[in-house]
């Protein structure tokens, strides 16, 4: 079987990392077994647009190296397919379901739904569409239907739900799941303004792109049933479904955008390099092997397989971010982190600085920074002459002997011919055995002096 997947998301806003994991993850599925991965927008809900959004998924998926494989008419360099450019094709789809009897009109207000809501939430049961009492197809007859029908009067379409099924299905994470008919509600499928519900779209494009695998997040997992019977209603094949676990924060509850630093648009602001931040989301309910955490996208690409995904949720550490992130500052070519490095400098207000000596710099004090960017922060003192000193460690390491100390050593520094640390330490602790003080005596003034901190 040829696997052809997509990653289909909403365009309310920045990609949230867990966007990211869910379009990677369909991405590493579709190279590791020669498939194609396509991006659709799923815009049926216009009241949440959010403009940019389509744009910011591209860009971030560009900058990631997440590839797309195929573009409509008007798409743009690798799509997207877009939902609301296909409304013709839902509608006509909704058709089919009410010819075959699989889904019906209903013509209820917002008033007797809510309505029906409080006498359902009174009794103790769950709010779910009460077909047998509310104004549809089947309690007003087929004539009132028709007549209502004629006079364009405000109606939704509806999936008719079999109340005494099973709806079965296996999840490639989760394994075989069973849903009872009573417990899923007669979804809107088509809405009173004849906007297509996410449910009916999905289903709809899924099936006419020739969908092999739905890879998404677990928390629509319980809209899958709903999907099941959508496919069973057309008569077409299901296919494959697995539902990734959620990204948790380290309290254990679920990461939300409310949480604010989410959106990869942010980790991306931040210095964080492409490679170290798939590297870590890639890992989030997933891991290829127990003896390394470091891999190349390549390496992603070829030992992906959703069998090994976890059930339980991710917990998304910041902590591990920065290490992860720490390890490919160490690590990528020095043409790599040049390219980023010298605009953050520039940035920084720091003018005229060459190549060379950012180079330099950044080999000096890349084993105590994490992110590429608190280079011109952290490392101030090499790209200016004067500087702020931590006053907390002047007060602790500056005594009356200091400057003294220090004084006596200038001289010693301007006849060293080779001017490197190991020379530099050997006379320092040279000197430090003569006048009968430890090298420490020596080391934090001269820190002080260089950088003025800790």
């Amino acid at each position: 079987m040829s696997v052809r997947v997509r990653f289909a998301p909403s365009p309310t806003g920045y990609l949230h990392v867990g966007g990211l994991r869910t379009a990677l993850y369909n991405y590493l599925f579709a190279r590791h077994h020669g498939g194609v991965n396509i991006l659709r927008v799923e815009d049926t809900d216009q009241t949440r647009f959010v403009e940019g959004s389509i744009e910011n998924i591209m860009e971030i998926s560009k900058w990631a190296g997440i590839e797309y494989d195929e573009s409509p008419e008007k798409g743009g360099e690798y799509g997207p397919y877009t939902q609301s450019e296909r409304f013709d094709l839902y509608r006509e789809h909704a058709e089919k379901l009410i010819q075959n009897g699989t889904a019906y009109y209903a013509f209820d207000t917002a008033e007797e739904i809510d309505a029906m809501r409080q006498r359902q939430q009174g009794a103790g049961i769950a709010p779910k569409y009460d077909r047998s009492t509310m104004r549809n197809q089947y309690t007003l007859g087929a004539d009132e239907t028709a007549r209502l029908l004629k006079e364009n009067a405000p109606h939704v379409v509806r999936l008719k739900v079999p109340l005494t099924a099973e709806v079965r299905f296996h999840d490639m994470i989760r394994g075989d799941l069973v849903f009872s008919g009573r417990d899923i509600d007669d979804q809107i499928l088509l809405k009173s303004d004849g906007f297509p519900t996410y449910h009916l779209a999905n289903v709809v494009d899924d099936y006419s792109m020739k969908i092999t695998h739905v890879i998404r997040g677990e928390e629509w997992l319980p809209s899958t049933p709903k999907h099941v019977l959508l496919y069973e209603a057309f008569g077409w094949p299901v296919p494959q479904f697995a539902h990734l676990p959620l990204l948790l924060d380290v309290n254990k509850k679920k990461l939300s955008k409310r949480d604010g630093d989410v959106a990869v648009e942010d980790f991306r602001k931040a210095g964080y390099f492409k490679e170290a931040l798939i590297n870590f989301v890639a890992l989030l309910g997933w891991n290829p092997t127990a003896d390394r955490e470091i891999f190349s996208m390549e390496e992603l690409i070829d030992l992906f397989s959703l069998e090994k995904a976890n059930k339980a949720g991710a917990v998304f550490d910041r902590q591990k971010l920065e290490w992860m992130n720490s390890q490919y500052l160490r690590t990528l070519p020095d043409d790599v982190l040049l390219k980023d490095l010298m605009p953050l400098i520039e940035e920084a207000g720091y003018k005229n600085v060459s190549e060379d000596y950012a180079l330099k710099v950044l080999h000096l004090v890349r084993e105590r920074i994490t992110k590429l960017n608190d280079v011109p922060r952290f490392a101030d003192y090499m790209f200016k002459e004067e500087y702020e000193t931590e006053e907390e460690y002047f007060k602790k390491h500056w005594t009356p002997e200091t400057a003294e100390r220090v004084k006596n050593l200038v001289p010693k520094f301007e006849k060293i011919e080779n001017w490197n640390a190991a020379d530099l330490e050997a006379l320092v602790k040279a000197e430090a055995t003569e006048i009968g003080v430890k090298p420490v005596a020596f080391i934090h003034a001269l820190r002080l002096i260089l950088t003025g901190k800790s």
